[in-house]
């Protein structure tokens, strides 16, 4: 049986300094945090990336950006990797097995009047984004150990790129990886810091203190009910286009 965990990613309000916006029906975009080690290889600043809804980077236009996690078709990532230096994510994260499912958070500004989303806080609030369907998740004494080819399947990851890699963690996504096209939110409609149902009702965590700075488990019987409320809250595939794209 599947399970899965959820963890905080994407821009805030330390690093770059905002949070990325979503709207009164869900669109979001998902603004990645800077790279802050020297890297071997190229990567974009926040001013090569075509963030969607209008996000003004222009005061952090030519700092660089630690894309990760990567969603293919985003930012002109091909593929879903993600990677971790934290050891209090990476324990957790290198023990999920082939078809669970790791959920990605961000904590998001409303844009637009709160009374068109009663379901959402008010100001900001904690959101799932995404979701990888883990293909395979691997420690970084593990990935060291790889021949070149099998290396090659993370060769994009952000912390792979740098000039010292340092990830203690490394997860591939297979099919049914995505980006999701609406949030999906975890805070209660009250405030931001409250936590809501699914993480209350559903994950292990108790919804007390900063729950949204947290890993988030997720049992078998839970995941199957978090992926169907996921999935109740994205357009039907008729209507489906990402702000992404």
């Amino acid at each position: 049986m599947s399970r899965a965990i959820a963890i905080n990613v994407g821009a805030n309000t330390t690093l770059p300094g905002f949070r990325g916006p979503v709207t009164p029906d869900g669109r979001f975009a998902y603004v990645p945090i800077p790279e802050r080690e020297p890297t071997a290889e190229s990567v974009p600043t926040y001013g090569d990336l075509s963030v969607p809804l209008g996000v003004d980077v222009s005061d952090v236009a030519d700092r660089r950006v630690h894309l990760d996690p990567e969603f293919a078709g985003v930012y002109g990532s091909t593929t879903y990797t993600y990677g971790d230096e934290h050891g209090v994510k990476a324990g957790p994260l290198s023990t999920l097995d082939p078809g669970d499912s790791l959920f990605f958070y961000a904590t998001l500004s409303l844009r637009g009047d709160p009374a068109e989303a009663p379901t959402f806080p008010p100001k900001w609030g904690a959101y799932l984004i995404g979701e990888f369907r883990v293909e395979r998740a691997i420690t970084g004494e593990t990935y060291r150990e790889l021949d070149a080819s099998e290396r090659a399947r993370f060769a994009s990851n952000a912390h792979v790129k740098r000039a010292d890699f340092d990830a203690k963690v490394l997860v591939a996504g297979g099919e049914g990886s995505r980006l999701l096209d609406r949030a999906v939110p975890l805070s209660a409609p009250e405030a931001g810091a409250t936590a809501g149902p699914l993480v209350t009702d559903l994950s292990s965590d108790s919804g007390k203190g900063p729950w949204w700075r947290r890993v988030l488990r997720y049992d078998a019987d839970a995941t199957a009910r978090l992926r169907a409320v996921v999935d109740e809250g994205q357009p039907d595939s008729s209507d489906r286009k990402s702000v992404h794209s």
